[in-house]
């Protein structure tokens, strides 16, 4: 194809720009494609996922959606060898309510009709309960295990604080390495004519096709293209704004940490653990006080939510740990290097040792092997994707994956390619795209809900 004439260009190198091409070139065989950004390939939000994945959701859309993702996942895992290291020990929500109603209505409500079938309840000795000994995800099981009772999970996770009276098993979950699966699609495409180049998008002009005026080093340069594909990720309504569009799209940085565990506070066989209760951070009154002396930093004296998040990372024979905690509300103008809070460390250490007790060992004195990260979560109000066609002809959309961007990728790439050509989509694909916004009844129920599955 001409260097700067193509049919299709995907605008933004994330897993999810690079999985719409991928399922484009390989399953719809479009191959005069082009996808431009301005860094390298899985650089910015996509190089700091925290690489999980679940198929859980308070709402059977959300479900349905990440299950088909996962359905994708597998199959190129099964292809390659498992070359992008698909684990399957699950996600584990663990709370210290004996009787969280409102959780298990939304556990339920998330299977919908397979809740009956998906859905295991253990009380007492905790029969029939498998614990995660294997990260095998093809000798894992489906559905959800629910340990009621202090005992029965200090059976089977005695690391956790006594106090934890539920807990989740999500068992069709656990993480992968996102950069092995895109270089795996890249590698892919390569060879059925996809091409990309690093580059900034400067405009977008639109008579009879598309002009897309776009920098290389110092050379500008207009691309012609039929179809504009925005994963422009947290840039996306930037992107849209330039063809006349408005985006329902909103910014929140979040941060993450991951360390050496060197003294072996977190078993190595691990779920994805999430600790759901609020607390109260315990500070000394020396800390109180500087806290309270800084307006950014008063908050953390306040209750703070819960979902805070741990798991082990490198494999079974690895020692480093991941934790996060995404309780940051306040959306922001997106920019290629945001500013990290340096005291971010600290603080998911204090409150992942809640649930872990054992990680108090590092307070004060965490690994010099650490590495402190943050990216974007690109949401909507209701945290659901925008996958499929935009208002203006000839655009299409897959971005919105918020902190879901990892196991989503597969399904996002697939339902907008599948928007694209014009393919038989899911069911749920519709509500995924815009048009969910002329669903009065489908939004009322989503503000009515908590269903927009943060964790």
């Amino acid at each position: 194809m001409k260097a700067n004439d193509v049919e299709i260009l995907v605008i933004g190198a994330g897993i999810a720009g690079i999985a719409t091409a991928y399922f484009l070139a390989v399953e719809q065989k479009r191959s005069r494609l082009l996808i431009v950004d301005e860094g390298q390939p899985m650089a910015l939000t996509s190089a700091q996922s925290g690489e999980n994945y679940r198929n859980w959701w308070p709402h059977p859309t959300m479900a349905a959606f990440t299950d088909h993702s996962t359905d994708l996942m597998e199959d190129i895992a099964r292809r390659t060898d498992n070359r992008f290291n698909m684990t399957r020990r699950g996600y584990f929500l663990a709370t210290r309510d004996e009787k969280p109603e409102e959780l298990l209505q939304q556990l339920f409500a998330g299977y919908g009709a397979s809740a009956s079938r998906l859905i295991r309840m253990h009380e007492g000795s905790g029969k029939g309960y498998s614990p995660p000994t294997s990260a095998d995800w093809q000798t894992a099981p489906d559905g959800v295990d629910v340990l009621l009772g202090r005992e029965l999970i200090q059976k089977y996770y005695p690391m956790f604080d006594k106090e934890v009276a539920t807990g989740l098993h999500i068992r069709r979950a656990g993480d992968i390495s996102g950069q092995q699966l895109g270089q795996y699609m890249l590698e892919t495409m390569r060879p059925l004519g996809v091409r990309f180049q690093q580059a900034k998008v400067l405009g977008i002009a639109k008579t009879d096709r598309f002009a897309v005026d776009i920098i290389d080093g110092g050379t500008r340069q207009t691309v012609k293209a039929d179809i504009i594909v925005n994963a422009a990720g947290p840039f996306a309504a930037h992107v849209a704004a330039m063809h006349g569009e408005k985006l329902p799209i909103l910014n929140v940085l979040q941060q993450k940490i991951a360390f050496a565990d060197r003294n072996g506070a977190v078993d190595r066989r691990l779920p994805f653990s999430i600790d759901l209760d609020g607390q109260s951070l315990a500070w000394s009154d020396d800390e109180r006080e500087a806290l309270a002396a800084a307006p950014e930093f008063a908050r953390l004296l306040e209750p703070m939510p819960g979902s805070i998040h741990c798991r082990p990372d490198g494999g079974d024979h690895g020692d480093w740990i991941k934790l996060g905690w995404a309780f940051n509300h306040e959306p922001s103008e997106p920019v290629r290097e945001p500013e990290l809070n340096p005291h971010f460390p600290e603080i998911v250490l204090r409150a992942a040792s809640r649930l872990q007790p054992a990680l108090r060992q590092y307070l004060g004195a965490l690994p010099r092997d650490r590495v402190h990260y943050g990216g974007y979560y690109p949401m909507t109000k209701e945290n659901w994707p925008l996958i499929g066609a935009a208002r203006t002809p000839g655009v299409f959309l897959a971005t919105a994956l918020s902190g879901f961007g990892t196991m989503s990728a597969c399904a996002a790439g697939d339902l907008c390619a599948r928007a694209v050509v014009g393919a038989p989509a899911p069911s749920f694909a519709n509500v995924l795209s815009l048009a969910r916004y002329q669903d009065e009844a489908l939004m009322d129920e989503l503000r009515r809900s908590d269903s927009r599955g943060l964790l």
